[in-house]
C-alpha cells in the first residue's frame, strides 16, 4: 500500500500546532518557485533554514540567479516565522563526478536518483552541522519527480545523521499549482529545466 506522504505530514503538523511545538528544519531548496509554496505551507510550524545546495546547476550565472531569487523571495514574502538561508558554494565538479557514465540516462532515471542522493546527502550533513531536528527537500513539489523515490533516498540517509528525514509530497493538495501562482505574484524567475546541462538539452530539443 502506497503511503500518502502529504497526509501523514499534515497529521504531524497538526499535532505540533496543537502542542505549540516548533521543530527546526533544514529544507533543501532547489529554487525560489518551488520554495515559495513549501515555506508558505511549513513556516507557521517549523523554524526553517533553507539550504541552497545544487551542484547540478552547471552554469555559474544560473546558480547565482536562482540563489538571488530565493533571497529576494524570503525578504518579500510575509511569513509567520523567520526563515533563514544557508547558501552552499557553487560546486559543479561534484555533479560531473557523480554523473560519469550516466550522461545519456533519461530524466527521472539513474542519474537523477544519484543526484537526489548527492543533494540530500549534503543536506543531511548540513542539518547536523546547523543542529536542526529535521531535514527535507523542496524537490517533491515537482510533478516531474517521484516523491516516493526521493523520500526513500532521504529515509536511507537519515540512518546516518542525528536529524530525522521529513517525508513530503508537496505537489499534493494543489501545491504545485500554488507555487505557480506565487511565482506570478512575486515575479519569480521560473527556469524550464532542473539545472544540469543534460536536463537543459532535453527540454530544448
Amino acid at each position: 500500500m502506497d503511503v500518502n506522504f502529504q497526509k501523514e505530514l499534515d497529521k504531524k503538523m497538526n499535532a505540533w500546532r496543537d502542542g505549540d511545538v516548533h521543530p527546526s528544519l533544514l529544507l533543501h531548496s532547489c529554487c525560489a518557485p518551488c520554495s515559495s509554496y513549501c515555506i508558505s505551507y511549513l513556516a507557521d510550524v517549523f523554524d526553517i533554514t533553507l539550504y541552497f545546495y545544487n551542484p547540478n546547476i552547471t552554469e555559474k550565472s544560473e546558480y547565482d540567479h536562482r540563489l538571488a531569487e530565493l533571497v529576494r523571495l524570503v525578504k518579500e514574502m510575509p511569513l509567520p516565522r523567520k526563515v533563514l538561508i544557508e547558501p552552499a558554494p557553487w560546486d559543479p565538479e561534484r555533479f560531473f563526478e557523480m554523473s560519469k557514465g550516466l550522461e545519456d540516462a533519461p530524466e527521472r532515471g539513474a542519474r537523477c536518483v544519484k543526484c537526489y542522493g548527492l543533494r540530500l546527502g549534503e543536506t543531511a550533513k548540513a542539518a547536523d552541522r546547523v543542529g536542526t531536528e529535521f531535514f527535507a527537500t523542496t524537490l517533491t513539489l515537482s510533478p516531474l519527480k517521484d516523491a516516493k523515490v526521493i523520500n526513500a533516498v532521504g529515509e536511507r540517509l537519515s540512518g546516518h545523521t542525528e536529524a530525522a528525514y521529513l517525508a513530503t509530497d508537496f505537489k499534493k493538495k494543489g501545491g504545485y499549482q500554488r507555487s505557480i501562482e506565487l511565482s506570478r505574484e512575486y515575479g519569480l524567475y521560473r527556469q524550464n529545466y532542473c539545472g544540469c546541462l543534460y536536463s537543459r538539452k532535453e527540454n530544448r530539443d
